[in-house]
């Protein structure tokens, strides 16, 4: 049987009109609301205004108008069930066999900029909510559409089925209907609550709309990607592909991580190099050229295949940098036209991601991980340093602390145990020397894998310079005597220090609070080390 009444009341208007068009060729009357009813007889259509279907007008500045038993017993009263026939043929309600709503925009109101209470809470929809669920409970019978990007199929389905919907159509739409208010409250619920971070307040979150992604870290694993609609940052998830193969699970961990990192040091060139979600190269510049090359160098051998992130928009100079260099992604906040078209040449695999918004220091937020059975939550880690207290004999010089601090940036975005080496390679540029990640134990982080890193670097650094006239182990001393060792929690035991001095480390900063703090100090006053303690912890599992 063809849909006999629809209602139809929407803010984005985008299709609407041939939507209602399609469904008054089969003779559905239509029924709408304020701005929907008056474009729809704009363009000829004859529309029946809700007030005169309730009996009711609009009221309260249009806060009620659908919220109606005429609406409600329309939408919700089970076909075929004589009871029910009889009751809203007593109390004339007519039938509503279609809805098609979607709600006051509050998820982009609540993104803008400096957005008012008031203004926040005008634009949480009720009328909205309640038709949609109502018409999805009745699923059976009543075709509910919340996305215009669904209109097409709903028309072609109207004309295959002589204005009427299939079951298994509205059964689809319901799902989605439903997976939209819950995103919807969701997203009003979390807003309230972030005006409060730290009450106790529910954490509910929803998210609809999935992609399907080839498959997840595995290839027998199935996979979907979610976007948060309500995000108030740069971001991976909303990040446009100008070009390349399609993302996949692994892209998106690792460009995530690259972005996260890059991200503070935006305000200046930078790039970092990820290799599966660790930083195996970061470097500042005076160009975004000469930052991409000292990242690159970080470790050459891991940043094949890797996933890249730069604080400024690409430029030709930058671009070539990536030259016979195989990238599986690069994130950046836009592309010069020459860059974007190198790039395109280069390969038509390498997947080239424009940031939707400008690219900013890290803000408050809320970071939620599962684990079977549950889900932690937890601030995002957006600290640095808590304070700067060097209690050894050696005082940790003012000119190495803008180094220093570098390095807790780099260090803090790689997994535990974390220990990272850092230089300044030019007079107020710094790069990552040489990193250890992942490590059961500290030990390991500093000695097999951060000084071997640094060693390998400074080798090559030789060979590339010549050595200025030095020997390897002369060029080697004087890179290290002059580089920053970071590690981003305490050191439990001395032996560290040990290390670090046998590679001619003379500087470290840590966060202290070990029970053994003395202990470490006295083996760097030992050895001769300067070494800061920040306060602050930066473990990443």
């Amino acid at each position: 049987m063809a849909i006999r009444r629809a209602l139809i009341s929407v803010w984005d208007k985008t299709g609407v009109v041939e939507l209602a068009r399609a469904l008054a060729e089969y003779g559905a009357e239509i029924v709408s609301t304020g701005g929907t009813a008056r474009l729809l007889r704009e363009v000829g259509l004859a529309v029946r205004d809700i007030s005169e279907l309730t009996g009711f007008p609009e009221m309260l500045d249009g806060r009620v108008k659908t919220l109606h038993p005429k609406v409600h017993g329309g939408l919700l009263h089970l076909r075929g069930n004589l009871a029910h026939e009889a009751t809203i043929q007593k109390h004339g309600i007519p039938p509503i066999d279609f809805v098609c709503v979607n709600l006051y925009p509050f998820e982009a109101t609540v993104a803008k900029p400096n957005v008012t209470f008031e203004e926040a809470i005008e634009n949480i929809d009720i009328g909205g909510p309640a038709m949609i669920r109502s018409a999805a409970k009745n699923m059976r019978s009543v075709t509910v559409i919340t996305d215009p990007a669904d209109y097409p199929r709903v028309i072609e389905c109207l004309r295959a089925h002589n204005g009427d919907t299939t079951e298994a159509l509205r059964f689809e739409l319901g799902r989605k209907a439903f997976a939209r208010t819950a995103a919807y409250d969701a997203a009003i619920t979390a807003w309230l609550a972030a005006r409060e971070p730290h009450a106790d307040a529910p954490l509910v979150r929803a998210w609809a709309g999935g992609v399907r992604l080839r498959y997840g870290e595995n290839p027998h694993q199935s996979a979907r990607f979610f976007r948060d609609p309500a995000v108030a940052e740069a971001c991976i998830a909303w990040a446009q592909v100008l070009h390349g193969k399609e993302m996949s699970y692994n892209n998106y961990l690792d460009g995530d991580a690259a972005l996260e990192a890059v991200r503070e040091h935006c305000g200046a060139p930078a790039a970092v190099v990820i290799k599966h979600t660790n930083p195996c190269g970061c470097a500042t510049g005076r160009t975004l050229a000469e930052a991409l090359t000292a990242a690159w160098e970080g470790d050459p051998v891991s940043a094949f295949g890797s996933v890249i992130a730069v604080t400024e928009p690409m430029d030709l100079a930058a671009a070539q940098v990536l030259k016979g260099r195989f990238v599986e992604a690069l994130i950046a906040p836009d592309f010069a036209s020459d860059a974007l078209e190198f790039l395109k040449g280069k390969s038509k695999d390498i997947r080239l991601l424009k940031l939707h918004r400008p690219l900013t220091p890290a803000g408050p937020k809320t970071l939620l991980r599962q684990i079977n059975g549950g889900i932690l939550a937890q601030d995002a880690d957006i600290g640095d340093v808590h304070h700067w207290v060097v209690p050894t004999e050696t005082p940790f010089p003012d000119d190495l602390r803008p180094l220093a601090e570098f390095g807790v940036k780099v260090c803090k975005h790689i997994k535990s145990n974390a220990i990272c080496i850092v230089h300044e390679y030019r007079v107020g540029h710094y790069a990552l020397l040489g990193m250890g990640a992942g490590q059961p134990n500290r030990v390991d982080s500093v000695r097999k894998l951060a000084a071997a890193r640094a060693a390998e670097n400074i080798a090559r650094m030789y060979q590339q310079s010549g050595g200025y006239g030095k020997t390897p182990t002369e060029f080697q001393h004087a890179i290290m005597q002059r580089a920053v060792l970071v590690s981003d929690a305490f050191f439990p035991f001395p032996d560290n220090i040990q290390h670090a001095a046998e590679i001619g480390i003379r500087f470290i900063v840590q966060p202290g609070g070990s029970l053994r703090d003395e202990e470490v100090i006295a083996a760097c006053d030992r050895f001769g080390i300067a070494m800061a303690f920040t306060g602050m912890r930066h473990f990443r599992h």
